[in-house]
């Protein structure tokens, strides 16, 4: 009996926008095709820094107008605690969207990926999506967990 032979695995050291590295690696499975606006995988070491559940509202708690305004908002919010940490986007290692339409955030992927990469530039760390019957905030249409790692 032979055992078949699991997927070579690409370790990627990721890089930051001044050109620097960073420990953050992009684990990407030999022969899986290349992810976009994700990661399949991320490794790191050093100081962890995890948000809870962020939405799209602003410092005095109003949510903004509509799906794409509360990602902008949500995103802005993730860096804020982020740069409170010291962390930088390209820290991040983990991201998981609870949106309450599915077909709200496929109908603006667009302009969803213009607001990602104003907030966070083009490093995209593993990312999940999940539909959820609500938030905790009714009127709230997402919220977003963050995991960053700053190297040590």
């Amino acid at each position: 009996m032979t055992t078949p032979k699991s997927p070579q695995l690409a370790v990627l050291p990721t890089a930051a926008e001044d050109g620097t590295r960073t420990k953050a690696q992009i684990l990407q499975p030999s022969g899986w095709p290349l992810p976009r606006g994700y990661a399949n995988g991320m490794a790191a070491e050093g100081r962890i820094v995890v948000t809870g559940g962020v939405i799209g509202w602003d410092a005095e708690e109003r949510l903004a107008d509509g799906f794409v305004a509360q990602v902008r908002q949500t995103l802005d919010n993730i860096a804020a605690i982020l740069a409170e940490a010291g962390a930088r986007p390209e820290h991040l290692v983990r991201l998981t969207w609870y949106v309450v339409d599915m077909d709200e955030y496929l109908a603006n992927l667009k302009e969803l990926g213009r607001i990602y990469r104003g907030v966070f530039g083009t490093h995209y760390p593993a990312m999940a999506l999940v539909q959820v019957v609500r938030l905790v905030e009714k009127a709230a249409r997402v919220e977003i967990e963050a995991t960053a790692v700053i190297p040590s």
